[in-house]
């Protein structure tokens, strides 16, 4: 498939800026692959298709607050650092983006807080707007990770066109999150309340966690038409032996086994053997999901509406079927259904 065969308009006003009042009251289209019919739900009556013994598998990697704003020392410009991921914890190393990306060469010192009480200095250039930072702090490690925590904000989309508010660090972080390491949230895990999990557990419905650490690779626009072409971001996942195990009973006992989010599909798909079997795994991925594609493991998939010509929409369509998930788009614009990260959700049986 082609670049362009994911293009529609999507009116601005679709893009969701806010999250839904209550995390569980987003609306919820259910898109029916074998009977090819969609309906319009709210998203805690996803219990409703799910029954004893079937499996939700969830990404429990947790958004930590990675923008920063600093200073550049002699001009005091303002710089907006994002980190992306540690390299050297010894040596306080991380790989970062810079913006604006012109003004910082290496050797340039940056200045963080109110009393410049973090300084980084610039090393190395990776890509155009990649750097190499070692941040010099006088204190413990345990230290240095508050201060970055104490000056970092929640790290939200570029589409989200507003200041980041103090609501936004509980609502960009689903309430399973454990391991940090995301400069993303995996968006379609933030329509589960505590009252919804609950639920679904009374029911008998098992959890299977994982873990991807989005990476900012999740909204790097796709450049080339052909899309085999296209190279997504390494991304560091881990499967443990007990999530295996029990996703691989699931499929014996041909339960529903639930997809929650396109990372977990990415997760999953990134690590099955020859046999069609989820192995255990650490490492790291760069699984890119497009139609066509043969999916191993999951039966269903949650996922939010996504943005024109994006590697999220593209995973969708390969699981969906491009045909019934452009119909659907067509019909969610229709009905003003929010879209992208704190939009509303679908479901795919």
């Amino acid at each position: 498939m082609k670049l362009s065969h994911f293009e529609f308009d999507l009116p601005e006003e679709l893009l969701a800026i806010h999250p839904a009042e209550h995390r569980d009251e987003s609306r919820l289209m259910v898109l029916n692959r074998k009977d090819q019919t969609i309906e319009h739900k709210t998203f805690k009556d996803v219990i409703s298709y799910f029954e004893e013994g079937d499996v939700m598998m969830l990404n429990n990697t947790k958004v930590f607050p990675a923008r920063m704003f600093g200073n550049k020392e002699k001009t005091g410009a303002r710089i907006e650092v994002f980190l992306l991921r540690e390299l050297n914890a010894e040596n306080r190393l991380w790989d970062v983006l810079v913006d604006p990306a012109r003004k910082i060469r290496i050797g340039n010192k940056l200045f963080f807080g109110e009393d410049d009480s973090l300084v980084a200095e610039v090393i190395d250039n990776t890509t155009s707007r990649g750097r190499t930072l070692r941040f010099l702090f006088d204190g413990s490690y345990e230290a240095f990770r508050e201060k970055l925590l104490e000056l970092g904000e929640t790290p939200l989309p570029k589409a989200i066109k507003r200041e980041v508010e103090a609501s936004d660090k509980d609502r960009y972080q689903t309430i399973y999150a454990k391991h940090e390491g995301a400069v993303a949230a995996p968006s379609a895990g933030l329509h589960f309340s505590k009252h919804l999990l609950k639920r679904l557990e009374i029911k008998g419905v098992d959890f299977a966690e994982m873990t991807l650490h989005v990476g900012l690779g999740t909204f790097s626009p796709v450049e080339v038409e052909d899309l085999s072409k296209h190279k997504m971001d390494s991304e560091q996942i881990v499967i443990s032996a007990a999530t295996a195990d029990k996703i691989n009973q699931a499929k014996i006992d041909k339960r529903r086994i639930c997809a929650v989010g396109t990372t977990v599909m990415r997760t999953i798909e990134s690590s099955v053997s020859s046999k069609q079997e989820l192995n255990a795994f650490e490492g790291w991925t760069n699984k890119f999901i497009f139609p066509p594609f043969e999916f191993s493991i999951a039966n269903a998939m949650i996922t939010n509406l996504h943005q024109p010509k994006s590697t999220l929409m593209m995973q969708a369509a390969a699981f969906a079927g491009y045909d019934f998930l452009m119909e659907a788009y067509k019909v969610a614009i229709k009905e003003k259904y929010k879209f992208s990260t704190y939009g509303d959700a679908m479901l795919i049986i």
